[in-house]
């Protein structure tokens, strides 16, 4: 797997060792997200975080349209039922999310994005750490 340079000037395989800390220094690097991403892609969970990115995007948004063109694109791809990478997320907030969508703020998809991340914080990561992804990124580092 090819890994793209990362959040700071740093190479991205030294960084690859600091990803074991938390999941939040996993995630706040971009060939963390590769890595991360690569990894729930073989457990068939990838919706996890591409939902999460989606999220982190939306809340950058700075104008009406494309907040309301985006909120359509995340609800319809990650939320909605039988959406095509439906996300795992209870119905209660599915449903908060269902009825709000026709006016969505920068705020709409926080419950979920939390749930998300829990999930993965809490689930995925620990198996990333344990993953052949994630010791061949660090053997490659420690082979420098």
């Amino acid at each position: 797997m090819a890994i793209k340079c990362c959040c700071f000037t740093k190479d991205p395989l030294e960084e690859a060792e600091t990803w074991g800390e938390s999941v939040d220094k996993l995630l706040g690097c971009k060939s963390g997200q590769a890595a991360f991403r690569e990894f729930l892609k073989s457990e068939y969970s990838e919706e996890n975080i591409l939902f999460w990115l989606a999220c982190e995007e939306y809340k950058n948004i700075k104008s009406l349209p494309e907040m309301i063109s985006s909120a359509n694109r995340i609800y319809s791809e990650f939320v909605k039922c039988e959406a095509p990478k439906q996300i795992n997320i209870d119905c209660g907030t599915r449903e908060n999310i269902t009825k709000n969508i026709s006016q969505p703020s920068l705020t709409s998809f926080d419950t979920a994005q939390k749930l998300i991340y829990s999930l993965m914080a809490k689930d995925c990561y620990p198996r990333f750490l344990k993953s052949d992804i994630y010791q061949d990124v660090l053997t490659r580092a420690n082979a420098r």
